[in-house]
């Protein structure tokens, strides 16, 4: 008689998952406050909506990764700052617009499930969770054999959020004259990470372990630095209703994001030396011979958030800046124009 076949002859096993769900639930639970109605394990997650301090709330959503700087946690083997990566990305995203986050929910795939790997990613995830002031309200956790290389999985991470209706950032008043403010980068955050590989690695002949002088730390410990979150800084100056646009450096860099949020009859001038340029980036553009265009679309270039604000204002908000120790630089101003980046 054949041996009855299992899921886990399949490489599939359901003791595997329960570990990591056990390993986990205390990170997630860590994060919930009193809109949380739900515990982890359950189908869906529930989410108390009644925003009676609210006069016309907007929800907010966004999904998204942390591309292939996975890889770089694969060859490093440290995987709890990429979950801070996936979430702070996320608030990011929906704080252009005004949103403080809700909650959020993340999704882990891979072919071989390691409860180990798995708990420190969720691990990350929930303390960047409560950076954020938001709940971590549940997610999926996948094990598909045969799909992943080995040692690998992807990552992705859901988003809801909420805004005042007359809070909602836009960008529909920027117009000439107003200036640009640029929050700096803790590194490359979550983009630009396939060039990066190729400059590095390929053309520099680098290994993750290696030591660079430009920056005095290994490959890992620079490519891994977490993306930062700008909610903290930017959310008093949202309800004062201060800033005029917000525009989130990640894929497309400088040159793609800006103008997602510019008006069709402005464009702005960035003054390249007003801020300063990790050395990393100049490293990488000075292995490749990268074009400053190319290197302006692939890569922040040390500035995270750019914040348009009007001169009027100018003042108090620097005051609000200093006052928290977050660090700014006055990159550029809007000029009359047809939504382009000009790199000066």
């Amino acid at each position: 008689m054949t041996k009855p076949i299992t899921y886990s002859d399949a490489g599939v096993s359901i003791d595997n998952a329960n570990q990591a769900v056990a390993k986990i639930r205390d990170f997630a639970k860590s994060t919930f406050n009193a809109r949380t109605l739900t515990e982890i394990g359950s189908f869906g997650g529930m989410y108390d909506a009644k925003f009676a301090e609210m006069n016309s709330p907007i929800l907010v959503a966004s999904a998204d990764g942390v591309g292939t700087k996975l890889k770089i946690a694969f060859l490093a083997g440290v995987h709890k700052t990429i979950g801070q990566d996936l979430v702070n990305h996320c608030v990011n995203d929906i704080l252009v617009q005004g949103a403080r986050p809700l909650f959020f929910l993340d999704y882990f795939a891979t072919g071989v499930l390691s409860p180990e790997i798995t708990a420190d990613v969720v691990e990350g995830i929930s303390i960047a969770c409560k950076q954020n002031n938001c709940v971590l309200l549940g997610g999926e956790t996948a094990e598909m054999p045969g799909f992943y290389a080995d040692g690998e999985y992807d990552l992705a991470g859901f988003i809801v959020g909420i805004v005042e209706r007359d809070k909602v950032v836009d960008g529909k008043g920027i117009k000439p004259g107003d200036v640009l403010i640029g929050l700096p980068s803790n590194g490359l955050h979550t983009n630009g990470y396939s060039l990066a590989r190729k400059l590095l690695f390929e053309v520099g002949g680098f290994e993750i372990d290696s030591k660079l002088e430009e920056t005095g730390e290994t490959i890992a410990e620079t490519l891994l630095k977490p993306h930062r979150s700008y909610y903290k800084p930017l959310a008093v100056l949202i309800d004062k209703k201060k800033l005029k646009g917000l525009a989130h450096i990640t894929g497309g860099g400088f040159l793609d994001n800006i103008p997602r949020i510019l008006p069709e009859n402005v464009s702005v001038e960035i003054e390249r030396g007003s801020w300063t340029e990790l050395p990393i980036f100049g490293l990488m553009q000075k292995l490749g011979n990268v074009e400053d265009d190319e290197m302006f679309r692939a890569f922040n270039m040390g500035i995270g958030m750019v914040v348009v604000v009007s001169p009027e204002d100018l003042i108090e908000i620097k005051k609000h800046l200093d006052d928290i120790d977050e660090r700014y630089f006055e990159i550029g101003k809007v000029v009359s124009g047809k939504q382009e980046v000009l790199i000066k």
